[in-house]
């Protein structure tokens, strides 16, 4: 159904050798967690190729494709370029690549800060972008063994694991950042 193969060069024509190889490790990581959750493989694949599709435009270019799919940005995400590829990503798969399935497009919209209620498709996207191949940040063998553990592990591993990062850099939190660990503690942690 999907053309993985026209995304791939879709992919390689609009990012550098790096964020290419990061995409491919992320499709590749989703495939392997669809399988394991019971998910739609093809459809994990589709939405880790083309997650971060935007990451390396410029920040008009983006806009201009949100403004295009129809979509919108909060304030507080127009002035963060940082949250920009997550929806603009999901406007370009929209719009330009004419995908219209919710569950891909909301994988490619919340990958980078989660969100509360979180569809099995988000929480493998999530997921696969803290763990694919290609990562060597100081914590990635104790999320790899956080997934290994679970999916609820893993999830609130890498949720935690944002937040201290984020806070330690003396950023903003995106507020879907902290709806998705309240999320995560209510939902699988709740006793």
């Amino acid at each position: 159904m999907y053309n993985i193969k026209e995304y791939t060069t879709v992919i390689r024509e609009r990012l550098s050798d790096y964020r290419f190889y990061h995409s491919l490790c992320v499709a590749e990581s989703a495939k392997e967690l669809a399988r394991r959750y019971g998910a739609d493989e093809e459809k994990a694949e589709v939405a880790g190729i083309l997650h971060d599709i935007m990451k390396e435009s410029t920040k008009s270019e983006q806009l201009e494709i949100i403004e295009k799919a129809g979509m919108t940005i909060t304030d507080l995400e127009k002035n963060r370029k940082k949250f920009y590829h997550q929806i603009s990503g999901s406007a370009y798969a929209k719009a330009v690549l004419g995908i219209e399935d919710k569950e891909i497009l909301d994988a490619i919209r919340y990958h980078t800060t989660g969100r509360a209620n979180m569809s099995l498709m988000d929480e493998i996207i999530y997921l696969a972008d803290f763990i694919s191949a290609d990562r060597d940040y100081e914590d990635v063998d104790i999320m790899r063994r956080k997934v290994e553990e679970g999916k609820a592990e893993g999830l609130l591993y890498a949720t935690r694991y944002t937040i201290k990062s984020v806070i330690k850099k003396g950023k903003i939190l995106h507020p879907e950042t902290v709806n998705a660990y309240n999320w995560i503690i209510n939902t699988y942690f709740n006793e």
